[in-house]
């Protein structure tokens, strides 16, 4: 019998193929299907949306209700943080909360509009999944995705699984951060493949760090945690937060400083009051006139006693009975404790960093529909340069944006 040479079947068609199974990718495909397109979605992972399942402690911090959609620039940042206004106005914490709703997952504020699930971050990869099944998307995991062309027809892809097209592609790959749990810069390549410009990629809401001898006496507080009022900029953009700060072996951590860390550039200082609630200079005079207690003791009332103790260690003028101290060396104390300037050396970089600053250049992008300069192109999430603070801003950066591009593909295909 003849051996005939066989023909590869065609490439399997679809109307769009999203990149990434993350917040963002798993729900524009899931919006995009219900729309009435035919999506493929692909990730190289096994699991899907892992920073869901990490956030917020395992229950996913998964909006905020404080963001005002009309002035982005308060909880976003990147070189255009007015960018976003459009998707979240149109896909608003409010729409993300009614769809938890109709999905019965209970959830609950913790502060600072902060919304939590009540059980796991499960329940809403679960909602995300049941989306795309709803919307008909067929999903690739594990697929990786080994080259992307180009054409008049749309996009061509030679995947793990074979080479598929489509008319859209949308890159929803994420960043930097968290490279065990799969983040590559792959959408960062896809990018600057079609001459789209990246904003240098940079950790954000990540721990800062304090290399040499001179962050020894604070080494010891590792573990201690208290309020703080925190900031660094210049007087023009100074940006601050109250937030809870956590010293660590290396440096310090808690959400202060992860909030700080996104406006942090290299070589610049950052600024503490370890007593915020406290009028610490009336305070030591009062301690003065009234006490013979040792200083540390009296700092003890307005600070955690450890800090106290690690604050008068190296200060043989604090080592006495605060009726002894000079007025002097009890108002360096305050204005110490209150305006304490230090400059990190770094970060914990990617690895403990919750997200990426910097990425797909805003200005080359529709605000209205993710797309490109690059015809059928899209990205959405945290892949763009589009920042927000702790506390459940990034998330809903990713349903709005993922939202916006979902209805500007069905538009554009209907």
């Amino acid at each position: 019998m003849l051996d005939l040479p066989t023909t590869p079947p065609p490439p399997l068609l679809f109307d769009t193929i999203v990149i990434g199974a993350g917040a963002a990718g798993l729900f524009c495909a899931g919006v995009a299907g219900q729309l009435g397109l035919k999506v493929l979605l692909i990730d190289h992972s096994e699991k899907v949306a892992e920073k869901v399942r990490i956030s917020g402690g395992g229950r996913a911090n998964f909006t905020n209700r404080d963001i005002d959609p009309s002035a982005p620039h308060k909880h976003f940042l990147g070189d255009n943080p007015h960018f976003c206004r459009s998707a979240l106005s149109r896909y608003t914490p409010q729409d993300f909360i009614a769809l938890v709703q109709r999905h019965q997952i209970p959830f609950h504020e913790k502060h600072k509009g902060q919304l939590f699930g009540d059980r796991s971050a499960e329940d809403f990869i679960n909602m995300l999944l049941a989306e795309c099944v709803a919307g008909g998307v067929t999903r690739w995991q594990p697929c990786g995705v080994k080259a992307i062309r180009h054409s008049e027809a749309g996009y061509e892809l030679d995947t793990d699984r074979g080479t598929v097209r489509s008319r859209k592609l949308v890159i929803a790959t994420g960043g930097l951060s968290i490279p065990k749990i799969g983040a590559t810069d792959f959408g960062y390549r896809v990018a600057k493949q079609f001459g789209v410009p990246v904003v240098e990629p940079r950790p954000a809401l990540v721990p800062l760090t304090f290399d040499g001898n001179g962050w020894a006496p604070y080494a010891q507080l590792s573990g201690l945690a208290l309020p703080v009022l925190i900031e660094t900029g210049e007087k023009k953009s100074r940006q601050t937060f109250i937030e809870d700060l956590l010293f660590t072996h290396r440096g310090l951590s808690g959400p202060a400083v992860l909030q700080i860390s996104s406006y942090w550039r290299e070589g610049t200082p950052i600024r503490l009051n370890l007593a915020p609630e406290a009028d610490l200079p009336a305070a030591l005079t009062r301690a003065k006139a009234t006490s013979r207690k040792l200083i540390a003791n009296e700092l003890a009332m307005l600070v955690p006693s450890r800090l106290a103790d690690a604050w008068v260690q190296g200060d043989t003028q604090l080592q006495r009975p605060v009726n002894e101290a000079t007025d002097r060396a009890l108002a360096t104390l305050a204005t110490r404790l209150s305006q304490w300037d230090i400059t990190p050396t770094g970060t914990e970089g990617y690895k403990k960093a919750e997200v990426t600053a910097g990425g797909v250049d805003t200005r080359a992008l529709s605000s209205q529909t993710m797309e490109s300069r690059q015809p059928g192109l899209y990205f959405i999430g945290e892949v763009v340069d589009v920042t927000g603070w702790l506390g459940g801003y990034n998330f809903q950066w990713a349903w709005s944006s993922g939202h916006a591009c979902a209805q500007a593909m069905a538009q554009a295909i209907a």
